[in-house]
């Protein structure tokens, strides 16, 4: 709806009057942080200087104890008026390019008031504090703009629920001080708004969506009863966006209690990370942690093995389908992944409480202290109601006490001395300094060679066997790979545990025996086996996250969420994902995450589905959706563009001239992200190397930590939640894309573009092709 000139240019005035204002205060605050930053320099240099040192006496002591801790509060003070004006500055410097982005007003029931509210990514008063000039888009009242049009509209606080009529709704797009575009809507959020952004070339990072929030989206960003939120949405249906905007609210709406390294997400790779990264700070919050699953994984276990990581074992079940031993890899990645595994493992536990542990004796010096049956032994001569982990602190705690016995027995052989005579004379002088301070001379000289000896040998014997007790409180003598191994060494026992084991079976437990013993964990083993670790020595919980967020979460097997609910047991868990983009061979073929349920149970558990897609034009999610055996609930947002392409070629340099023709078009056309998609790793340096005398390319790997504008090469995999300008499929043949499993896959990599979609093959089309 277009509006009068006259209220057009006193929307601008006030603009004007806004920009106005955030200008003086940028001008105020700059000169007040260098004030701040002069003092904060002057005391660090003089700090010693207004500071009494006296040591002498008690007296003294406490007054020079005071007197440094007077002046390290002072400049504590300063420190934190700096990183305040900082903060505060670095707002209005956002502020003042984009002052706000909407305007509401409303009339509360029983008042004859009405209220004009502007919304933007921080809030602002006026110079007296006593008026609103902007309004932050997390507070209670913006949630009206979001999820109301015109007409009776409601909104929660923390007194209660507020009642009234929603008389306006304005969308506005400012740019430096002037309004580009305004415009009234009757919707929850405008088209034309969404037009404007969705119509923009991709960044090398993803941007805030706080002007485009969608009202479905907004009720997952402003959920905070929900003690599992699943968010399952279409390609491109703002699934991630909702959950960075989600965790700046929560940091608003707690901040009190919450701080961003009380939350942690966990991505599907290091790239993606780097795509996200400046979401937060550009809503004025810190970055929560961010990690990978495997990155955890690594840190826990990666002292003891190598684990294959989950892209090399995607790699794998995209490229060895002809090894002798695929199908039972492929069997034993789906039985591993299932909770039915975690339950084998239960009962495995509980028969390790009765019998079959593995320790590993305490050797020292080439010779055995304590052998693996003595511990074996006295491990299992504990209560058995006991829990493992007890039972575990009771055996360290005599194993501590046996070596102390031994070491006293050290004492007199004769290595010990050979160690004394090549200590260093700071040893000789420790010693001497310990034998002073127990009076233990007889005529206050260093004559007494017994006691010299007595104490040299006692500190050699000491460093010694640091080692040792170090390795006993670690519980480096529980035998956890032996006792893993045996699992699948075992065949009779491990049909007791579970009585639907894999046809496979025998194939793959030689394999994981195999593996094991090489030091070597496949990627489907490491989490059971650090599951299995953790129930013998103690599950090692993280109390202090509050917040859990997991994005592609149909990458994340039942087994690792189990794994995730006991590692943050007091944390809240949003995850997010898509069954059609389920690419890993532990995938769910039910394509719903109602087997979460069970997670947290269906009352603290609470699903939404984001149908509508953003990311790409009508045509392509038209294009794409028909490559899916159940499409009915994708619905595109309606942006237009061009259709896709899809060309034969018949051989591989007419594929890489035609190829390097549509790159160079894209670029003339301003597309700034392209993005060349390909199967595999093998098939993406096949591609660059084909390719690279004539484009400026990045070839992206599993190793790659950021995301660039420009051309990529990519592996259909690594493309998962990035977006491209334009997306240029390498080769979508039968050959590449031809098999069932492979469907998901090749949907993943077209619905990485925005604006355009060409797709090449060599022979015959993927079927999938519509």
């Amino acid at each position: 709806m277009s509006l009068p000139e006259q209220e057009f240019q006193a929307e601008q005035q006030r603009v004007t009057r806004v920009v106005t204002e955030i200008d003086e205060r940028i001008d105020h605050l700059t000169e007040k942080l260098g004030a701040i930053r002069e003092e904060v320099v002057e005391i660090r240099n003089n700090f010693w200087d207004d500071v009494t040192v006296n040591l002498d006496e008690p007296d003294d002591i406490i007054e020079t104890y005071v007197s440094l801790k007077q002046q390290a509060e002072v400049l504590s003070e300063r420190e934190r008026n700096h990183r305040h004006a900082q903060n505060q500055l670095k707002k209005l410097l956002r502020l003042h390019q984009s002052p706000y982005f909407g305007r509401i007003d409303f009339t509360e029931t029983g008042s004859d008031r009405t209220d004009s509210i502007y919304l933007g990514i921080g809030s602002l008063l006026n110079a007296t504090d006593d008026e609103f000039l902007i309004y932050d888009w997390r507070a209670p009242v913006s949630s009206l703009y979001y999820d109301y049009p015109p007409g009776p509209a409601e909104y929660e606080t923390p007194d209660g629920t507020v009642h009234g009529e929603l008389e306006l709704k304005r969308q506005y797009i400012i740019r430096d001080g002037r309004i580009l575009s305004l415009f009234d809507t009757g919707v929850t959020i405008g088209d034309e708004l969404l037009q404007e952004v969705l119509g923009k070339h991709s960044d090398s990072q993803m941007k805030s969506i706080v002007a485009t929030i969608q009202r479905e989206q907004n009720r997952i960003i402003r959920n905070t009863t929900s003690r599992l939120l699943i968010v399952q949405g279409a390609a491109g249906s703002g699934k991630t966006s909702a959950a960075l905007q989600r965790v700046a609210y929560l940091l608003y709406r707690f901040r009190e209690s919450l701080t961003a390294d009380q939350i942690v997400l966990f991505s599907p790779n290091t790239m993606f990370n780097s795509y996200v990264s400046t979401v937060l700070p550009e809503l004025g919050e810190e970055n929560m942690q961010q990690t990978t699953f495997i990155e955890y994984l690594e840190h826990r276990l990666g002292r003891d093995f190598h684990i294959e990581d989950p892209l090399s074992q995607m790699e794998y079940v995209l490229t060895a389908m002809g090894e002798g031993d695929y199908e039972a890899r492929i069997e034993g990645i789906t039985f591993k992944s299932a909770t039915s595994y975690l339950e084998m493992l239960e009962r495995y536990v509980a028969h390790l409480g009765r019998e079959g542990l593995v320790f590993k004796g305490i050797r020292f010096r080439g010779e055995t202290l304590i052998s693996s049956e003595q511990i074996r032994t006295q491990f299992y001569t504990y209560e058995p109601t006991l829990p493992i982990p007890n039972r575990m602190r009771l055996l360290t705690e005599w194993l501590l006490e046996e070596l102390r016995a031994i070491s006293k027995q050290e004492l007199e052989k004769g290595w010990v001395d050979e160690e004394i005579e090549l200590l260093d004379p700071e040893t000789y002088l420790k010693a001497y300094q310990r034998l002073r301070k127990k009076k233990q001379f007889t005529e206050n000289s260093f004559d007494d060679y017994e006691k010299e000896r007595d104490q040299l040998a006692y500190m050699v014997v000491q460093e010694h066997f640091k080692k040792l007790r170090s390795g006993v409180k670690r519980l480096r003598f529980l035998n956890v790979p032996a006792v893993y191994r045996n699992l699948f060494a075992n065949e009779e026992l491990a049909r007791r545990l579970h009585d639907d084991l894999p046809a496979r079976w025998q194939e793959i437990a030689a394999k994981t025996v195999e593996l094991v013993n090489d030091a070597y964990l496949a990627y489907e083993d490491a989490t059971p086996y650090l599951y299995l670790k953790e129930r013998l020595e103690g599950f090692q919980t993280n109390n202090s996250i509050r917040h859990v967020f997991v994005d592609e979460a149909q990458d994340y097997s039942p087994f690792q969420f189990a794994f995730l609910k006991r590692l943050f047991p007091r944390a809240k868990m949003t995850v997010l994902g898509y069954f059609n983009q389920a690419i890993y061979a532990h995938a769910n073929p039910n394509s719903s995450f109602d087997w979460l349920n069970t997670l947290y149970g269906p009352e603290e558990t609470e699903l939404f589905v984001l149908t509508k897609s953003y990311r790409s034009t009508r045509q392509i999610v038209e294009f794409t959706k028909e490559m899916l055996r159940d499409n009915a609930n994708i619905e595109p947002f309606n942006r237009p563009g061009s259709e896709p392409t899809v060309q034969q070629l018949p051989n591989h340099s007419e594929l890489a001239a035609r190829i390097t023709d549509r790159i160079l078009q894209l670029q003339g056309e301003g597309h700034r992200t392209i993005g060349l998609i390909c199967k595999t790793a093998a098939e993406s340096r096949q591609a660059y190397d084909a390719l690279k005398g004539n484009l400026d390319l990045r070839l992206i790997t599993q190793e790659s930590g950021s995301f660039e504008a420009g051309i990529q090469v990519i592996p259909a995999y690594l493309a998962k939640g990035v977006e491209f300008d334009a997306v240029v499929i390498y080769n979508a043949s039968r050959e590449q894309y031809g098999r069932e499993s492979e469907r998901k896959l090749f949907y993943t990599a077209c619905t990485r573009a925005m604006h355009e979609l060409h797709v090449y093959f060599l022979g015959e089309k993927s079927p999938f092709l519509p």
